[in-house]
């Protein structure tokens, strides 16, 4: 009888570990494929950036320090490195655009132009779907911590090595919202 009731605690505790064994891989890749999906919009939105000077850069030639403020912003934030990391080089990214529509504010001409409005219009898009992949990305960030901050939880967390995951955080540059004018 107490050797039937050991066996079965036994067998109680291996199914559970596996299940958080199992829970915890889960929101692990969930995180990383998060976190990809952060990654391609990031890629598309470094990749407009440059079309964008150029369009301006007909129009506000005098504006070179602009430029290459937002060129080496830019590279910056294409560099590899952790969430934080990326995160900070985004906020400084979005302040230079941000300069660069208010700069763009000074040329109605340029306001008209199809390639400029074509552009922002991609930006807009790019944004929006940046903003739903942040915070899905944040979502199961947060589902993950909870998983290995609560108990029984915290206990399999332990054994096996699994960790709190990193917030997408933005600076409060990036919290003031970007605004694009379409014309």
């Amino acid at each position: 009888m107490i050797t039937g009731i050991v066996c079965g605690a036994l067998a109680l505790l291996v199914i559970i570990a596996v299940l958080y064994f199992n829970k915890f891989t889960k929101f692990r890749n969930n995180i990383k494929s998060a976190w990809s999906d952060i990654d391609v919009q990031l890629k598309r939105r470094f990749d407009l950036v440059p079309n964008l000077v150029e369009v301006v850069k007909g129009y506000a030639t005098h504006e070179k320090t602009l430029f290459e403020n937002i060129s080496s912003t830019r590279s910056m934030a294409l560099a590899p490195g952790n969430i934080n990391e990326s995160a900070q080089a985004n906020t400084l990214l979005t302040g230079q655009l941000r300069n660069l529509f208010a700069v763009v504010e000074n040329y109605p001409n340029l306001l008209a132009n199809e390639n400029f409005i074509k552009l922002q219009e991609n930006l807009v898009e790019i944004e929006d779907t940046l903003q739903m992949a942040r915070r899905y990305y944040n979502a199961v960030v947060r589902d993950n911590n909870t998983a290995v901050q609560s108990f029984p939880g915290l206990v399999f967390a332990g054994i096996y090595g699994f960790k709190t995951a990193e917030f997408f955080e933005t600076e409060p540059l990036e919290k003031e919202v970007i605004r694009v004018k379409l014309n």
